[in-house]
């Protein structure tokens, strides 16, 4: 037996490629129909990440670019589950995060954000998923930014994730925002996702019980990644 193939994807959870409020879109966008692509063996099966390329600090933003000090700004956890559409865990897959700092800026040559550089801060980190599909992060939480889309335009407080799924050709990048925050309506980002549920599951939730007294505050965010289907038999794609 061989893994099957995975569940097409639901074009309707997704953003159109052009919309006119996202101005960035517009020239980036195709003007043609998107393509489905036939599943084939590099797509549902390895290679993968090893725990060998790991360090120690990989997933804790707190130490893993500290030069003498900590960094500023509210210390958080993010963790929780990667899952797939049968809600079975996704173990041992990479996982990897970047943000900006508590002041809304990145450590990039590109942002000239007037918001200050963080010298103990670098903004980004990795684990991998254990058998439950668990992951794990410690940070400092991010905060808005300014940027080029119109007048007044900010981006609210976000995490960037990517997870490799079962191999390195099943990568999904997605962002994490944080509940509560009143600019999440407002983004223009944001309003190009045509399901408010859709929304809502881009949305980490408060989580004191993770929460460490007199430490820091924590944030739940499960990933969904496509399930596959049935069992493969005799090389047919399409499942028993």
């Amino acid at each position: 037996m061989k893994p099957a193939e995975f569940y097409m994807r639901d074009r309707a959870l997704q953003p159109p490629a052009h919309h006119p409020g996202y101005k960035t879109s517009v020239p980036r966008s195709p003007r043609q129909a998107l393509l489905t692509l036939q599943q084939t063996l590099s797509e549902i099966t390895g290679p993968t990440f090893g725990h060998g390329d790991l360090g120690a600090l990989d997933n804790d933003l707190t130490l893993n670019f500290a030069h003498g000090g900590l960094p500023v700004g509210e210390r958080i956890i993010v963790h929780g589950h990667v899952l797939d559409e049968n809600a079975r865990p996704v173990p041992n897959t990479l996982v990897e995060v970047w943000q900006a700092n508590a002041s809304g800026r990145y450590r990039h040559k590109k942002d000239v954000y007037l918001g200050a550089l963080d010298p103990n801060f670098g903004g980004c980190g990795r684990c991998l998923t254990d058998a439950e599909g668990y992951y794990f992060f410690r940070t400092v939480k991010p905060g808005p930014y300014p940027w080029l889309n119109y007048v007044n335009s900010w981006r609210p407080a976000h995490i960037h994730l990517s997870v490799f799924g079962t191999s390195f050709s099943q990568r999904l990048i997605t962002q994490m925002y944080f509940e509560g925050d009143p600019l999440i309506p407002k983004c223009p980002i944001v309003q190009t996702i045509p399901d408010p549920q859709a929304v809502q599951r881009l949305i980490a939730c408060l989580d004191l019980n993770t929460a460490v007294p007199m430490d820091c505050l924590a944030y739940k965010f499960d990933i969904v990644l496509r399930g596959r289907r049935s069992t493969l038999f005799e090389n047919k794609l399409e499942g028993n």
